[in-house]
């Protein structure tokens, strides 16, 4: 019977942890600054009549319930590819790491990308990259899926606020290049967080 007690405790802290790291000001923040950088004629990729209107990106209310502690496993000797985007440019990734996480009940698995070139570049050496759809692609969100930017871990855990996940460019203006979501990134669950589809 303690044992049973003090397995619960530490399950109970554990989960204590992560709901503790979650900061709805810090999500509120990253969702602010991407209206502001819509809104600025020099880092918008608005076109013009719909800059020329502008006045906030649809975001789903930023909750917790959207926030994981996912379990990180880096994968070894994966071999550079092309990936896959929207227009005819290929650029050079590779398969980093995996995370491992459950949300609203369902288990998941999502890759995690690095740049090959954009990396090379000291600001962005510790980059991941984390593409991803979900039940929501097409419907509440934009039908190619969205991005989430991500640091490179310490250890074998990492945390992923989907409060702040972004749709590419090429949802609101055709003439960027953007990666397509690879399908295994493609989750069987509604991710109602982030930024929702710009047009109806």
């Amino acid at each position: 019977m303690k044992n049973t007690a003090a397995v619960l405790l530490f399950l109970w802290s554990v989960v204590a942890l992560a709901q503790e790291q979650f900061d709805a000001k810090k999500s509120e923040a990253f969702q602010k600054e991407l209206n502001a950088e819509y809104a600025s004629a020099k880092t918008s990729p608005l076109e013009a009549a719909d800059l020329a209107t502008f006045k906030t990106l649809d975001f789903y209310p930023v909750t917790s319930d959207f926030y994981v502690h996912a379990k990180f496993i880096r994968t070894k000797k994966e071999k550079a590819f092309k990936m896959k985007t929207s227009t005819s440019r290929a650029p050079l990734y590779v398969k980093y790491g995996e995370v491992h996480f459950t949300i609203k009940g369902k288990e998941c698995v999502l890759n995690l990308y690095r740049d090959i070139v954009l990396t090379r570049k000291a600001a962005y050496k510790n980059d991941l990259f984390l593409p991803f759809s979900d039940l929501t692609s097409g419907n509440e969100t934009y039908i190619g899926g969205r991005y989430i930017d991500l640091k490179i871990p310490a250890g074998d855990s990492i945390d992923i606020d989907f409060n702040t996940a972004y749709n590419p460019y090429c949802a609101y203006n055709h003439a960027y290049s953007c990666p397509r979501v690879p399908l295994e990134n493609d989750l069987q669950v509604k991710i109602e967080a982030g930024v929702k589809k710009f047009h109806d």
